[in-house]
């Protein structure tokens, strides 16, 4: 049988139309590999078995009657449960959500549909998007496929597992803090976090207004390209949403990069990262510079102020959020959260400006240096995923994650897989870049992927 999801998008997309496979038999072989092995990996919070091959007999039905959608039009796709969806149960991985049923799509939701998708169903994040891991919750904790007894980071853990495991190429993630980008470094996949703005979060369950970004999780630079390109464009009824015209994201990937400037701020992570991963950094740079850019070291204002920075802004606008229930329902809250939820009741609002002051300073830093450079790349994270029982705490101030910088400033950035660490799992790079221009950061991360050879890794396979 054809694994269909060693296939690019792109290419299924075209069987699709030429009648050699179905929407339907790619949403059955999708939901058989789920049956198979999602009791070990738990990347599902709910399977909606019965709504994807009603998609995906719509979809059929709509090829053959000469309607197209466009490239996404019968492809199967995850969401993260903290997307509303219209009849199905939206519960952040949390006992305070436990029968919510919304009567509307958020947005990004909505436009996955109207482009024709087939939604598999909800997959698992850590409670409320706020960290983890956490094995006190109403659902299991989704775990690494590369190796179950490892971290996938969070709270895209659902998302990146998903593709990790191949049980989709696409999957909507979140990120605020590196909820999109940690997962991805860590399952080894591709995590974009687009340009603050760029896609809407109405009707998605908010931890931090000022840092929170929605953006996809796939298997490819071009299946992200893809994806964000449905994802993407206003909503007047998110008020951070840009007034930006979306461009062609695949065509804008293909640009050339000869002659194309890439920084590089050592300083972020060169005191403790793994060598493995410093290698992978590296092999990424020959890469760039194989592909005609020219790559140069350079200084951004100290990492530890970026994550104290936004640090300030999650805990105090994450408070606010869950304050009322934090008073009447705090013991509902999974251990790690009740902490969280304790700590940031103590953040000032003097605290809170002086974090909002710096933190425009910072955006007018690093936008001073991309105004020199096209796009920046530094490690995504500064090791491999971590045993499940060796966490102290990953989201604090010595977590691994390099990932806050780019939430702070509402700056795209991407993080790709590029080669396998000797434990067998994934090393990532991470790619920054000018507000809006993802398209750069898209051709950045394909002339990498291109030449590192990710593709030709073989996924793990389960009994």
């Amino acid at each position: 049988m054809t694994d269909f999801f060693d296939l690019p998008t792109s290419q299924l997309s075209r069987m699709l139309r030429s009648g050699e496979t179905t929407s339907v038999e790619v949403t059955s072989f999708s939901l058989d590999r789920i049956a198979h092995l999602d009791p070990s990996i738990h990347a599902f919070i709910r399977v909606t078995a019965d709504r994807a091959m009603q998609d995906a007999e719509r979809a059929d039905s709509e090829l053959k009657a000469g309607r197209d959608r466009g490239i996404l039009h019968g492809i199967p796709i995850g969401i993260k449960d903290i997307y509303d969806t219209a009849g199905i149960e939206t519960t952040c991985h949390s006992k305070l959500l436990l029968g919510n049923v919304p009567s509307t799509d958020s947005v990004v939701a909505r436009r996955f549909a109207e482009a024709g998708t087939v939604l598999l169903g909800k997959l698992a994040t850590s409670e409320f998007a706020w960290g983890g891991p956490a094995q006190d919750l109403p659902f299991p904790l989704a775990l690494n496929p590369w190796k179950l007894d490892h971290f996938t980071g969070g709270s895209s853990s659902g998302s990146a597992a998903a593709v990790a495991a191949r049980y989709l190429r696409i999957a909507a993630g979140s990120d605020t803090g590196g909820s999109i980008r940690g997962p991805a470094s860590w399952c080894g996949t591709v995590g974009i976090k687009p340009t603050y703005g760029l896609v809407p979060r109405t009707g998605v369950f908010p931890l931090s207004w000022t840092l929170d970004h929605l953006g996809p999780l796939t298997r490819s630079i071009e299946d992200a390209a893809i994806a964000l390109q449905a994802m993407a464009g206003h909503d007047s009824h998110d008020p951070a949403s840009a007034h930006y015209p979306v461009p062609d994201y695949l065509s804008g990937m293909k640009a050339s990069l000869k002659g194309k400037r890439i920084g590089v701020p050592r300083d972020f992570f060169m005191a403790h990262i793994d060598p493995e991963v410093l290698a992978g950094i590296e092999q990424s740079l020959a890469a760039l510079r194989d592909a005609g850019a020219i790559v140069e070291d350079m200084k951004l204002p100290d990492f530890t102020m970026f994550a104290a920075v936004a640090r300030v802004i999650l805990m105090a606008e994450g408070y606010a959020i869950h304050r009322e229930n934090a008073r009447a329902r705090l013991r509902d809250y999974a251990a790690i959260n009740q902490e969280r939820i304790i700590v940031a009741s103590t953040i000032s609002s003097a605290d809170y400006i002086d974090a909002l002051r710096i933190r425009r300073q910072l955006v007018d830093e690093v936008n001073s240096q991309l105004a020199r450079y096209d796009a920046l790349l530094t490690a995504t994270t500064l090791q491999t995923a971590p045993r499940l029982d060796n966490i102290s705490n990953p989201m604090g101030s010595a977590s691994p994650m390099q990932t806050t910088p780019a939430n702070a400033t509402g700056h795209p950035a991407l993080s790709m897989p590029v080669r396998l660490a000797s434990n067998g799992l994934p090393t990532a790079v991470q790619i920054i870049g000018r507000p809006f221009d993802e398209a750069t950061v898209f051709a950045v991360g394909s002339a990498i992927e291109q030449r590192v050879e990710w593709q030709n890794v073989k996924l793990p396979e389960f009994a």
